[in-house]
Order: structure tokens, then C-alpha cells, then sequence
């Protein structure tokens, strides 16, 4: 039978971070933070380098690989690219499963396939490994104030065992289902955010060219139902043509494609969410593929001549 990983309220535990990118050093940060034992590992050695001399604190031992990470470990958390990333760091030869006791907790933060989560989910029940997917929102804002939102897939006794972990940067952790179900979450949230984000940039491009005053228009139009976190943050910030705030098309596209192929295997119709990922590649034509997501804006004509104008 499994062994539960004993609650983090009673003493710290050994937790290895694998995984320092953007949203991936905020997160470790916390977990040292918050004292658990840390071990830390990335597979770029200057990116570990640049989080210990911004951390110089916390001290965690830093592992040569994934494996020799988990050695040790009470739980494992990854937070890498794409599922080819997932499928080295966890199930590779050096990879965190060759080395990860029975009992021990197994939480994946990448935004990747439901496929590869359920693969890695059956690896881990083989091996008597809690496994949950745990895709992240809230944006690297929210990764650094620990405010993010988690959205689970797994069984009831291994988010039961991730959840304590998971407050170290978390404001609201949710279990979805079963394993791959928080990845279909987060494919959901990102087909929400996409539309938002398209809506939002014909409003701003439409008022511009009528010549609206933006500031009046924003103060009138946010109150109300179009009010969105989007709007709040990037309204103005389209306006101006300023795009480096985190989360880059190139990824965006990465998602949006997952959740297309997710809708043909579960025989969902994405009309819309097709038509945005054009959009988006469309932007990326333009050289535009590592802005933030709000350069949608960019496809679409700068400003109108007034009516009637010569």
C-alpha cells in the first residue's frame, strides 16, 4: 500500500524544485521561504546560478540531475517547457522517477498534454508514487506574491498530500478529477483568457479610431460586465503599444494548440479559439511571437481616418 507523505504542518519536508524558469524560480523561492529542506535543479546551469545569487538566504542543495534531485525527496515538483521537457526530467534515464521513494508526492506545474500527464500518472502508480497535474494561473505577478491559482488532476489521496505543499505560493488550489483533468482545466482557462484577450483588443483599436478619449472610455467600460482582469491591466497598456509583460504569444500558441487537439480527441467544437490561434500567428509573422499576449493588438490597423476626412 502507498505511505502518505506525512503533512507538511508537522515539520518541514524535503521538497526538490525542478524547473527554474519564469514561473519556476518564484515558486522554489517560496517553498525555501515557507522552510522546507530544498534542492533545486535546472538543466541550464547559469539560470541555478542567477536563483542562488537571488536567493543567497535559503541555501538549498543544488542537484546535477533530476534523479539525483529526488533522491532523498518527500516530493518532487517540475515546472518545465513541453511534454518532451516533462517526459526527460521525470521518466528519462536520469529523470526524477528513477530515484523518488515509494510514497513520495509527484506535482507537475508545466502546462502540457493530459496525454503525457495520464502516462506519468500510471508510471507513478507503478512505482507507488502520488502523482497530480497542477497547472498554474495568475501570471508571474502572481507567482512572485504566491498568489497563484492551481488546478488539480489526480486521486483524492495525492491531492491530499500536494495540497499543504502547494500553499507555500498558492491563493486557490482546486481538485478538477482524475489525472489529466487539471491539465483540460488549464486548456479551458487559456481558451477563456485568448477570447478576452482578442475582445479586448477590437475595443481598444475601435475606440481609438473614434477618436474616443481612452481614459473616459476605460472608466466607463470597466465598471461594468465587460470588466475582466485583462482590461484592468492591459487596456492601457495596448494603447500604448507596450507588450513585455510576461506570459509571450509563443507560449500561448503551445497551449492553444493542446487544447485544439484535446477538443478533436473529446469531440468538442472550438471555432473560436481556432480563429484566435491565427490571430496569434499572425502576430508571430510580425516578429511579435516573444511579446506578451495583449500584442494581439498589433494585427489590427492603428487608427482610422475620421469619416468623410480627405
Amino acid at each position: 500500500m502507498t505511505k502518505s507523505l506525512r503533512p507538511v504542518t508537522d515539520a518541514p519536508i524535503h521538497v526538490s524544485f525542478i524547473g527554474l524558469g519564469t514561473m519556476g524560480s518564484s515558486m522554489a523561492r517560496h517553498l525555501g521561504q515557507a522552510g522546507h529542506h530544498l534542492t533545486i535543479y535546472n538543466r541550464t546551469p547559469a539560470r541555478t546560478n542567477a536563483w542562488l545569487a537571488a536567493n543567497p538566504g535559503l541555501g538549498p542543495r543544488v542537484a546535477d540531475s533530476p534523479a539525483q534531485a529526488a533522491q532523498g525527496a518527500d516530493a518532487v515538483i517540475t515546472c518545465v517547457g513541453n511534454d518532451d521537457d516533462l517526459a526527460d526530467v521525470v521518466l528519462g534515464p536520469s529523470g526524477a522517477f528513477q530515484t523518488l521513494r515509494r510514497g513520495g508526492v509527484f506535482i507537475d506545474h508545466t502546462t502540457v498534454s493530459a496525454r503525457i500527464a495520464r502516462q506519468i500518472a500510471v508510471e507513478g502508480r507503478d512505482k507507488e508514487v502520488l502523482c497530480v497535474d497542477a497547472p498554474v494561473t495568475g501570471s508571474q505577478s502572481g507567482a512572485e506574491s504566491g498568489t497563484l491559482a492551481i488546478m488539480c488532476g489526480g486521486s483524492a489521496q495525492a491531492f491530499a498530500a500536494a495540497q499543504p505543499i502547494l500553499t507555500a505560493y498558492a491563493r486557490r488550489i482546486v481538485h478538477v478529477g482524475k489525472s489529466g483533468a487539471g491539465q483540460i482545466a488549464k486548456m479551458a482557462n487559456q481558451m477563456c483568457l485568448a477570447g478576452t484577450i482578442a475582445g479586448l483588443a477590437e475595443a481598444v483599436r475601435f475606440a481609438q479610431s473614434a477618436h474616443l478619449d481612452l481614459d473616459k472610455t476605460f472608466e466607463a467600460i470597466s465598471g461594468g460586465a465587460a470588466q475582466s482582469w485583462q482590461m484592468d491591466n492591459r487596456f492601457m497598456t495596448m494603447a500604448r503599444d507596450e507588450f513585455d509583460f510576461g506570459f509571450a504569444i509563443d507560449w500561448m500558441r503551445k497551449d492553444l494548440g493542446l487544447a485544439i487537439d484535446e477538443a478533436r480527441n473529446v469531440g468538442a467544437s472550438v471555432p473560436i479559439t481556432g480563429l484566435i490561434d491565427q490571430f496569434f500567428a499572425d502576430v508571430q509573422a510580425m516578429g511579435g511571437g516573444r511579446q506578451d499576449t495583449s500584442a494581439l493588438i498589433r494585427r489590427l490597423p492603428r487608427r482610422l481616418a475620421r469619416r468623410g476626412a480627405k
